[in-house]
């Protein structure tokens, strides 16, 4: 950041007035609320990410507050300057509010709501062993920064009166883009071990360097991170994630042995490669995997609501562990050949395995491991063309999916024989076409039988019971196979399968 023409000192002078300037401006709620509070004989500060990203030109759509108020004091002060609080935290010392926007004047851009978190000074940490830590409620601001994960988040800025609170030179750190602690590494991760995963998360973030001691003091401790419950990792390494690029964060995970304990899988796939290059680097190329879906996403991504915005998290992680299977099947065969035979079917449910240990909801652990099962089938098209049927089940298998593994497919070819990555998406490019065609003669996103179980017990004339479910089964079978079929085929089809069945 800083100029020829500048002197150091001079530049992050320059860069403090700019962000408190941006503070204010985007903030004015927040500068009446530090007048409420002053006005009730307390201290109130803005703390944490909003602060950071001002400096970094960013807008914080919530914001935090560290105050010398007690969570009682504070929740009656925001039941009156706010249209909605709520107190789920304050067992922790934080009490939230909502504030509706108000009118900016004729003809102003309408402002959005504002949304508060105020904490009271803490000093809290976890006691050796245990898994949630100890909330011991502080008396002065900057002991509460001292407390933060990472000088960059260790900044203030008093309000009302816009006085900006740097006890530990976080603002250097910031326009030197290095991750360093308020105190010793090795005393921050002990209090709190899941601050070794926010490192991660920050590079992925931030595009952050972890300075050696911070480092150093991760790699030392990354066994500590197990005392910490696994849907707090879980939340971290999501955000890690949905970053613009995570692999920055990944390697963190990965080159101080903290992925070990959070996600053991992704280490393994550093097979060694030897001297006559007989398989790829399984775990770079799961990163170029990533890197390429990324590349490939739209903006939204289905959910079962219907389109989302945002990164897609599915996509992002069957794209890192679509390989998982790998080294437990690697085989050395006869003539010096590798092969993983079955890979992606117990990679599919190593997947479901872990994302399961790391407490993700259901419909997450099914996509990705379904994701995973099925990324290899599309290299079959390029050996000889698909049936109508085989279309047919691919779209079938992949549901809800299909788009996704779309971009996964495509994303996995990381060839630099760039006439072998034509090929590839020239075959992916004939199928989509063939998926559109079949597309507008039959709805393929809801392949079923020409005739539901009611008509098969009326034409069979049977009760309910486990006949009727293989009847329909194989009429399944048939309309994948042939497609639609009229309603006289359909029963003369039921009619000969059940000729068959009573002889």
């Amino acid at each position: 950041m800083p100029t020829s023409s500048s002197s150091p000192g001079s530049d992050l002078l320059a860069l403090q007035r700019r962000a408190l300037q941006v503070l204010a401006d985007l903030a004015p709620a927040a500068l009446e609320l530090g007048e409420v509070f002053a006005a009730a004989g307390h201290e109130l500060a803005l703390v944490g990410g909003p602060v950071r990203d001002a400096f970094l030109g960013r807008v914080s759509a919530d914001l935090d507050f560290a105050t010398s108020a007690s969570p009682d004091q504070t929740e009656r002060l925001l039941a009156r300057w706010g249209d909605a609080h709520w107190d789920i935290g304050k067992a922790f010392g934080t009490i939230g509010a909502r504030r509706h926007a108000r009118p900016a004047g004729p003809g102003a851009e309408a402002r959005p709501d504002v949304v508060v978190e105020v904490t009271t000074y803490r000093t809290d940490a976890y006691e050796s062993g245990s898994r949630k830590p100890d909330v011991v409620f502080g008396d002065t601001l900057e002991g509460d920064l001292s407390r933060r994960d990472f000088t960059v988040n260790a900044m203030a800025v008093r309000l009302p009166s816009l006085t900006f609170v740097d006890p530990f030179d976080g603002l250097a750190d910031l326009a030197a883009r290095r991750l360093r602690t308020p105190v010793t590494a090795e005393q921050s991760f002990d209090d709190d071990p899941l601050r070794m995963m926010r490192a991660a998360r920050f590079a992925a973030q931030l595009g952050f360097d972890l300075t050696p001691d911070v480092r150093a003091a991760v790699e030392a401790m990354a066994g500590r991170i197990e005392i910490v419950s696994a849907e707090r990792v879980r939340d971290e390494l999501v955000k890690l994630m949905l970053a613009t690029d995570p692999r920055p964060g990944l390697e963190v995970l990965v080159e101080t042995g903290l992925a070990e304990h959070v996600l053991p899988e992704l280490p393994a796939l550093r097979l060694e490669i030897d001297e006559h290059h007989r398989h790829k680097d399984v775990y770079q190329h799961s990163l170029t995997v990533l890197a390429q879906a990324i590349d490939l996403e739209t903006g939204t991504h289905e959910q079962p609501t219907g389109p989302v915005p945002g990164p897609d998290l599915v996509l992002r992680l069957a794209a890192l562990l679509h390989d998982i299977g790998k080294p437990p099947t690697r085989r050395f065969e006869p003539g010096g050949g590798v092969s993983f035979h079955h890979h992606e079917v117990v990679g599919a449910k190593m997947a479901a395995r872990r994302l399961k240990a790391l407490r993700f909801d259901k419909e997450t652990v099914q996509a990705v491991a379904r994701l995973t099962e099925l990324h290899l089938r599309f290299h079959g098209y390029g050996d000889g063309a698909w049936t109508d049927s085989a279309v047919r089940r691919y779209v079938t298998d992949a549901g809800p999916h299909l788009e996704r593994l779309h971009r996964l497919t495509r994303s996995d070819c990381t060839t630099r024989n760039r006439r072998k990555a034509d090929r590839l998406s020239f075959a992916y490019d004939d199928l989509e076409h063939r998926i559109a065609e079949l597309r507008e003669k039959e709805s393929l996103a809801a392949i079923r039988p020409d005739l539901d179980g009611q008509q098969i017990m009326e034409i069979l004339g049977i009760s309910p019971g486990p006949q009727v479910g293989q009847a329909y089964k194989h009429l399944l079978e048939l309309r994948m196979e042939l497609g639609p079929r009229t309603p006289e085929e359909a029963e003369a089809d039921l009619r000969a399968w059940w000729a068959a069945q009573q002889s």
